[in-house]
């Protein structure tokens, strides 16, 4: 997908503005949101193991390069707190701010609110769980905004539009990101976690089978259909999806659902972050 990218980026340089943008959400906004589900699977050490932490790093900011903004270093480092203390209160920055679900609470406001959600996933953690900046991520912003330069000098703006457009417009109102309100949040009260086993997941590294990437976060993506194959009795009964434009489509019409429709924990005893 980085290489389909690279050629996308040369052929759009020549195209008229309106055929950039057409294709920017058309093509590139599925591509760029599948890579960040790629530095997703890599953050967890499902691409060269645990044993070479250090390569999945790399390899991550090597996915990272047509996304066009510095993500996988900050990313590896918040979402293993959401695995281990989900929901938890002042930790798990995929819950909502108190703002978020104040404001966000009529049906133009949560679709305002579903087209920025790539704004709101990226202040957020600035919000809930401010981190000192490590390493890895100032490596990764330096690779980063070194490549979009060259990007810009060697093909010009049109690819660095396609390239940063199509990460916004990915993880706004799009199909994929159905995803984002699909996997946590309450659409039956006591369930907090569901599974969306549409087609989809061919495109997304199959991030739909997430109750099966819970309760086994270190198995590829690839193996999870097998997971709820040998253990259907634990999957089969669970409220699930089977469309995430449905997903999208519901959480904006059914006034009893918003930003507030999250299990968000109290956590006690020792906290111990990434």
């Amino acid at each position: 997908m980085v290489v389909i990218q690279f050629l996308a980026f040369y052929l759009v340089k020549d195209l008229d503005w309106k055929w950039v943008l057409f294709w920017t959400y058309a093509f590139g906004s599925c591509i760029n949101h599948s890579m960040t589900l790629a530095i997703h699977e890599i953050s967890h050490n499902t691409a060269f193991g645990n044993s070479k932490a250090m390569w999945n790093r790399y390899f991550a900011m090597f996915a990272n390069l047509p996304i066009g903004l510095p993500y996988s270093a900050s990313f590896k480092r918040y979402h293993l707190d959401h695995h281990r203390y989900l929901g938890g209160d002042g930790i798990d920055v995929d819950i909502p701010t108190e703002f978020e679900g104040w404001f966000f609470c009529t049906r133009f406001r949560k679709f305002v609110w579903i087209i920025l959600q790539p704004l709101f996933y990226a202040v957020r953690p600035l919000c809930i769980n401010p981190k000192p900046v490590s390493q890895l991520e100032l490596t990764n912003v330096a690779v980063q905004v070194i490549f979009d330069i060259l990007l810009w000098w060697t093909w010009g703006a049109k690819p660095v539009v396609y390239m940063l457009a199509g990460s916004m417009l990915g993880m706004g109102l799009h199909p994929i990101s159905g995803h984002f309100i699909a996997e946590h949040y309450m659409f039956l009260k006591g369930h907090e976690t569901y599974s969306y086993y549409g087609c989809l997941n061919l495109l997304t590294f199959n991030v739909g089978y997430h109750n099966e990437h819970h309760d086994f976060p270190s198995i590829p993506g690839r193996r999870l259909p097998l997971v709820k194959k040998i253990a259907p009795e634990y999957y089969d009964d669970l409220p699930q999806y089977t469309s995430w434009v449905r997903v999208l489509y519901d959480f904006i019409t059914d006034d009893t659902l918003s930003p507030y429709s999250r299990i968000k924990r109290k956590l006690k005893g020792d906290v111990k972050q990434e």
